[in-house]
């Protein structure tokens, strides 16, 4: 077991127990698992983000400047929008399955009063999600704006429970901003517009958890970084991605991965991980998130985002010839 909270290895591995169908089918149920459990961890963290070894270290945090990366879509043929994502946890608790129904409530108090303090276009409003209304709720989980309370996974490994006690979500005025809490992490800060304006998304992210940082105290390892429920998301845990049209590349699906897989690019459909492509439209992200910082990560991912707009003009070229 855990030496804090008493995890034993069913706790991390029941969702895949029940879900063969899982990518990677664990998660730490508090921070302490990913020392105590190593032997199954490392192997599957090594193996998720390309290569980071038992006796790597993750690299300090450095977001650099979003204005070093330029518009990817200017003319917007390809790209419907854009996101970027990064997790948070809070020290002092533990992951979803071991928070009881009071940690969730602490939790979200804690979260909330730096959220008040958030001016110009982070400004905002906070809704717990037990008081909203069931129609507001599912208006903004179809514009894409809030997590999904009925997640397979998430059921399967404890994590959804004392629903929606402590869950909540923040948005500013324009929607381009959001803060989730308690879903997956306790903290998802998430910015998004429509377009290929990378560079302008990410700054907008970095400004939003920056903010949290002089308020909060986040969960870090020496080792692993930044510490995440899902062993996917630990390090920089940066998720930049783009709602993307590629007609003609997509249409040799094997080549497409193969090239989105050279750039280290997770390939999903329109509604994320499991869902189909709706309209052609894929969901496009980077894929590594440990032994690189959070600018190497973006850099990456935009990196790639452009290889296959270059490829997907190199096929619109061929078939005019």
């Amino acid at each position: 077991m855990t030496p804090k909270y008493c995890s034993t290895l069913l706790d991390c591995i029941r969702s895949g127990l029940c879900r063969h169908e899982s990518g990677v089918g664990i998660y730490a149920p508090d921070p302490g698992a990913y020392k105590t459990f190593a032997e199954i961890f490392d192997p599957i963290i090594e193996s998720y983000h390309t290569g980071f070894k038992h006796t790597d270290k993750h690299p300090a945090t450095c977001f650099g400047y979003g204005s070093d990366f330029p518009n990817l879509d200017p003319e917007q043929k390809f790209i419907v929008s854009t996101r970027v994502r990064c997790a948070r946890s809070v020290e002092g608790f533990p992951f979803n399955p071991c928070l009881t129904k009071r940690n969730y409530k602490d939790l979200e108090c804690l979260i909330k009063k730096p959220l008040r303090a958030l001016c110009n276009e982070h400004a905002g409003s906070y809704h717990t999600l037990g008081c909203m209304d069931s129609d507001d709720i599912q208006k903004l989980v179809d514009a894409g704006l809030l997590f999904k309370g009925k997640n397979r996974f998430l059921k399967s490994a404890n994590a959804l429970r004392y629903w929606p006690t402590g869950r909540g979500i923040f948005i500013n005025k324009t929607c381009t901003f959001v803060i989730w809490v308690n879903e997956e992490d306790h903290i998802r800060v998430i910015a998004l517009e429509k377009g290929g304006d990378l560079g302008r998304v990410y700054e907008r992210m970095i400004v939003g958890v920056e903010s949290l940082a002089h308020s909060l105290k986040f969960s870090r390892d020496a080792r692993l970084g930044n510490l995440t429920f899902c062993p996917t998301n630990l390090g920089c845990t940066i998720r930049a991605s783009v709602h993307i049209k590629l007609p003609l590349l997509a249409s040799n699906r094997r080549n497409f991965l193969e090239l989105a897989k050279k750039h280290h690019l997770q390939v999903r459909g329109t509604l994320g991980e499991y869902s189909q492509a709706l309209g052609g439209i894929y969901d496009i992200s980077n894929k590594r998130r440990m032994g690189l910082t959070e600018y190497e990560a973006v850099a990456e991912m935009h990196k790639g985002i452009s290889a296959l707009i270059e490829a997907e003009c190199e096929e619109s070229r061929k078939t005019r010839k």
